[in-house]
């Protein structure tokens, strides 16, 4: 059965969905069979995925409705190398029409459970903020990988999506757990954010990945060619970073499976 794993933020432009695509591609890229699901009404996974936004006929929008399945929704992202659910703006509606059906939040959660078998990783790109959206997202998903910047700000929005976390375990999915948090655009050379990281590492201990993720021009070129970064320039210093993540998830997962068996 496939890993399913939220990327999340509540807190925008800390590289959530540079960190979803390019995970899903290096995962890929080691053999896995992922599925990338754009939960966020930007659209932008599906973008930066090379999967046109405006021509999807059959969204996450639809699959959350009921209004189609997800072998109908699902399409393929031939640069990265996985299988995407798509997004646009037809999915901030969803928003007010889950209120009034049954299950709402659990809505993602069904729909994937049918595909499970068909996957070694399944990566859900939340929007940032926490919506039902957002918890559509933690509800389907088995742990949370967190990517945030290293600065005062991204400490004070983390101990409220802790606390989501923490409430979405104790009434909506108890096996919810935080895989791991992933430092990016992360700068050496700035005292704060050497302090920030440092404070990381104290209190999360190993659910702080070691890869950090540096600043790189390149991670921010990608998305407007519609290719991960780990494809588009495989070389640089953003993609190895995002390839070397993609390992460490590996090998953590690994070594996790003794234990849950």
């Amino acid at each position: 059965m496939a890993r399913i794993l939220a990327v999340t933020n509540q807190k925008g432009g800390v590289g959530k969905t540079t960190t979803s695509i390019n995970v899903a591609a290096g995962l890929a890229q080691a053999g896995q069979r992922v599925l990338l699901v754009d939960l966020d009404p930007q659209g932008n996974a599906t973008m930066g995925s090379g999967v046109d936004k405006r021509g999807a006929l059959r969204t996450v929008y639809h699959l959350l409705l009921g209004l189609s399945q997800l072998a109908d929704v699902r399409v393929r992202s031939e640069r990265g190398g996985y299988d995407l659910l798509p997004a646009n703006r037809e999915l901030a509606g969803a928003e007010v029409e889950l209120v009034e059906l049954e299950h709402r939040e659990a809505r993602l959660k069904n729909a994937l459970a049918g595909v499970a078998a068909e996957y070694d990783y399944i990566l859900i790109d939340c929007p940032p903020s926490l919506s039902l959206l957002t918890i559509n997202g933690l509800v389907a998903a088995q742990a949370v990988v967190i990517p945030m910047q290293c600065e005062y700000y991204a400490l004070e929005g983390l101990s409220d999506l802790v606390g989501t976390i923490k409430r979405v375990r104790a009434h909506m999915n108890p096996q919810l757990e935080i895989a791991g948090l992933v430092r990016t655009m992360y700068d050496p050379r700035n005292t704060l954010a050497q302090q920030v990281s440092q404070q990381l590492e104290s209190h999360f201990g190993d659910k702080v990945y070691q890869t950090l993720v540096p600043r790189n021009v390149r991670l921010a070129e990608a998305p407007s060619y519609g290719t991960p970064a780990v494809v588009w320039d495989r070389t640089s210093k953003g993609a190895q970073a995002y390839l070397a993540l993609a390992e460490e998830i590996l090998s953590r997962n690994k070594g996790a499976l003794p234990a849950a068996a």
